[in-house]
């Protein structure tokens, strides 16, 4: 006798990674307007000029603002709110262009031993920037 039941989908690779990307590119936009707007609660309104501004939203890092008018910079921007901040745009970033190349580059060559090979070796690359970034975030 035959189940009347659907059967489920297998979540595969690909749909999971379908899903994140979406799941991703929002979180990168929310991730920015609180960078933004944090900014503009700081004194970014008077202080700033916006190539300044659109490089702090996209990576809060003290540094970038230190040739500006705004006192204590450090003290204000580099506590562990903007820390995580940095820290999700870079992993949140980082896998969604590099799962973005992953595709091109599936789609390209195919074959059941090159896409393992590039998975593999996109894999070994996005830990490395991971490791780098995330050591650029705290080295603050």
């Amino acid at each position: 006798m035959r189940s009347t039941h659907p059967r489920r989908p297998r979540i595969t690779l690909d749909m999971a990674m379908w899903v994140f990307t979406r799941v991703s590119g929002a979180a990168i936009v929310v991730i920015a307007l609180v960078g933004f707007f944090g900014a503009m609660l700081m004194g970014a309104r008077t202080q700033m000029d916006l190539p300044t501004l659109l490089r702090w939203t996209f990576f809060p890092n003290p540094n970038h603002v230190v040739n500006s008018n705004i006192p204590d910079v450090a003290v204000g921007w580099s506590g562990l709110f903007w820390q995580t901040l940095q820290i999700l745009i870079v992993v949140f970033g980082a896998t969604h262009g590099i799962n973005g190349l992953r595709a091109v580059l599936e789609d390209h060559f195919r074959g059941p031993r090159i896409q393992p090979a590039i998975r593999a070796v996109l894999f070994v690359f996005w830990l490395a920037v991971m490791a780098i970034a995330i050591a650029v975030v705290l080295a603050d």
